[in-house]
């Protein structure tokens, strides 16, 4: 894909997010996925782990059965020259410059990781929208995830709810963790628009930092795993003292 349509950048406008088809080759998969295995078979930190975060279907302690059970793999940019070509892909840069200007920023600290679901302890995550726990001037970021093999429902891939980007919420709508509440009509009827596309190996998702996605677990037998990155414009800045300030964007 050479630039993305005016319709394409309307569609992303209008839902919150866009699926580009087949932006990597197969053999920049085959190398990808080389790397990918290399760094979870070597344990490189740092990393996130599922009994960290204590999700639905996550173990409940790292000393517990599947605590060891890796769900990010951080710092991706730093990490590898594949990882750091996936994070400047010319199109999805194109595509980026013109949703966000450009002067474009990619966080080290939000995102920026290599995502994994694999086939037992994998936990589910409701939903949510990025930018909760993020603190920038704007808050008007967008995340290209990258599947390295096909993303299903059966393997816990992601769903949006079209529009949200758009959508003030009140607070009493949010559990304490800032997830929806799936106890209230309000936010059942919004959560009944949900979309779940499928993607193909090589498939690139963009999505704004407010638009609502939640990702079910993996209940197949392979590991599922994905490149995410996330960008800025650079007159969006992390707010000075958070840790979305902790390290430096960079320019790419």
């Amino acid at each position: 894909m050479e630039a993305p349509t005016q319709r394409q950048l309307e569609r992303f406008d209008a839902d919150g997010y866009l699926v580009i088809p087949r932006l990597a080759s197969p053999g920049r998969l085959a190398q990808l996925n080389q790397v990918v295995a290399q760094q979870l078979v070597e344990s490189i930190e740092p990393a996130e782990y599922e009994a960290d975060l204590r999700y639905p279907g996550a173990p409940a302690e790292r000393d517990a059965p599947g605590g060891g059970t890796t769900r990010r793999l951080l710092q991706a940019y730093a990490r590898d020259a594949l990882l750091r070509q996936c994070a400047e892909d010319p199109t999805v840069l194109r595509t980026l410059h013109m949703l966000l200007g450009n002067e474009l920023r990619l966080s080290q600290v939000h995102h920026n990781c290599i995502m994994t679901k694999q086939p037992s302890y994998s936990s589910s995550t409701g939903w949510h929208q990025d930018i909760r726990y993020w603190a920038f001037e704007r808050g008007e970021l967008i995340s290209a995830w990258l599947a390295l093999g096909p993303e299903f429902p059966d393997n816990g891939c992601l769903s949006f709810l079209p529009g949200t980007h758009r959508m003030e919420i009140a607070n009493e709508r949010f559990d304490d963790a800032k997830f929806l509440r799936t106890d209230l009509p309000e936010n059942q009827k919004l959560i009944a628009t949900r979309v779940t596309p499928a993607l193909q190996a090589g498939d690139v998702v963009l999505f704004h930092c407010r638009t609502f996605h939640a990702a079910g677990n993996n209940r197949t037998d392979r590991a599922k795993w994905s490149i995410v990155f996330t960008y800025h414009a650079l007159n969006d800045r992390p707010i000075p003292g958070t840790r979305s300030a902790s390290l430096p964007s960079i320019a790419v």
